[in-house]
């Protein structure tokens, strides 16, 4: 036997489940930090006195920066890996930190949180190379391992919000600075693994021969992508409303303090947790379009009767909503990777950045629909999103997804 094959060989078959859990603890850290920013502006509303929309701006310029800027290093990462921009990404968003619990008004504020979201945009495509390299053949294991810290991280913003800031105000964003710091040294070996793994060949960014050409794509599978990029806006849009302005409503309609009404969006973020875990599964026992069916068409009813609904049933619902409304986040984009099978890294990013950016842009309409109107008719709004999934039934069948892509 060959020993220097077997070992050359072994760091593609084996599933390197240190590697994957210290780069979800990674994530966990990136978006925990992220997370401050959502958990931050009641803090911001009373001392600074923002209008809904100046809220939305905020979360416009954190996802916006996150959406926009990660395709650059996602190409630059797949052009040239570059591992040590791990801890770069963290020394950035400890920057934004700093500067966030700082801020003597709103344009220090934005510059603040675009250094956070540019720290976010570098962390991901690297971290997501990263369990892609330590997966193994378990990819789709790797892929929930690394997803669910990230999305952990993001759920913990209400109890930020309930513990820290409602507490010790702007300055306890400073205390989030030790997290950081443990992260980026984190980060730092798995940085250091990440190296060794390039001086295998298998790692070694592939280059295109002279001449060589991609196939071209076939109309009714670019329709599709355009139509799951459609589906991907809606459901951004109906979790921003949920995220950036539910607390608000609470506040308004039932008379919750802001603290209390943290609650009600950690049930919802951590039932996003369970959700995009349990999604992939799912998907794979039932079919991809019918779970991303599933998630927003039949979520419908429940969103439509959260704002009516008394004060005892909304744990229920959104514990529901949060958890099938996200079942669908790991699945689009896995849908979207069989429909372009080819084109890996660009479709994921596209539906990945995609529900960041309209994430962003949702924010900021909706804020300014408060603003207008009220935040009553802001979740009214919100709520009948979810009905554009019915759109999903357009969507090719997993099987037609094989033929078209095997034509």
């Amino acid at each position: 036997m060959n020993t220097a094959k077997v070992q050359k060989a072994t760091p593609q078959m084996a599933t390197i489940y240190g590697v994957l859990f210290a780069i979800s603890g990674g994530h966990l850290f990136n978006d925990a930090i992220q997370a401050v920013v959502p958990a931050m502006n009641p803090v911001f509303e009373e001392i600074l006195q923002l209008s809904y929309a100046q809220i939305g701006w905020i979360a416009f310029v954190l996802n916006m920066t996150s959406s926009v800027m990660q395709p650059v290093f996602g190409y630059i990462a797949d052009r040239r890996p570059t591992p040590f921009l791990l801890p770069f990404g963290m020394l950035l968003s400890m920057i934004g930190l700093i500067g966030f619990g700082l801020s003597p008004n709103y344009p220090v504020i934005l510059l603040s949180v675009f250094f956070i979201g540019l720290g976010s945009a570098i962390f991901h495509p690297e971290g997501s190379r990263v369990a892609y390299m330590a997966a193994g053949t378990k990819r789709g294991l790797a892929q929930s391992i690394y997803q669910v810290g990230g999305n952990f991280g993001q759920s913990l913003a209400p109890v930020f919000t309930a513990f820290i800031f409602v507490r010790f105000g702007q300055k306890g964003a400073l205390s989030f600075i030790v997290v950081t710091l443990l992260g980026m040294l984190l980060l730092f070996f798995v940085s250091r693994w990440y190296k060794k793994q390039l001086e295998l060949d298998a790692f070694k960014p592939k280059k295109k021969q002279n001449g060589e050409k991609g196939a071209p794509i076939h109309r009714k599978i670019k329709a599709a992508i355009a139509l799951l990029v459609f589906l991907v806006f809606a459901r951004s849009w109906y979790s921003a409303g949920i995220v950036n302005f539910y607390q608000f409503y609470l506040r308004n309609e039932y008379g919750f303090t802001i603290k209390q009404a943290q609650l009600y969006l950690f049930i919802f973020m951590f039932a996003g947790v369970l959700g995009t875990f349990f999604g992939g599964p799912l998907a794979d026992r039932f079919g991809r379009r019918n779970i991303i069916f599933m998630s927003m068409a039949g979520a419908a009813p429940l969103t439509i009767l959260l704002p009516h609904v008394s004060i005892e049933w909304i744990i229920p619902l959104i514990f529901l909503i949060g958890f099938i409304v996200t079942s669908s986040f790991s699945v689009t984009v896995v849908y979207a990777q069989e429909l372009v099978p080819k084109k890996i890294g660009m479709v994921s990013g596209l539906i990945v950045g995609f529900a960041f950016g309209m994430g962003a842009v949702g924010a900021v309409f909706l804020g300014t629909l408060a603003d207008l109107f009220s935040i009553k008719v802001l979740m009214v709004f919100c709520s009948l999103l979810p009905l554009l999934g019915i759109l999903t039934w357009l969507l090719p069948t997993d099987a037609k997804v094989r033929e078209l892509t095997a034509e």
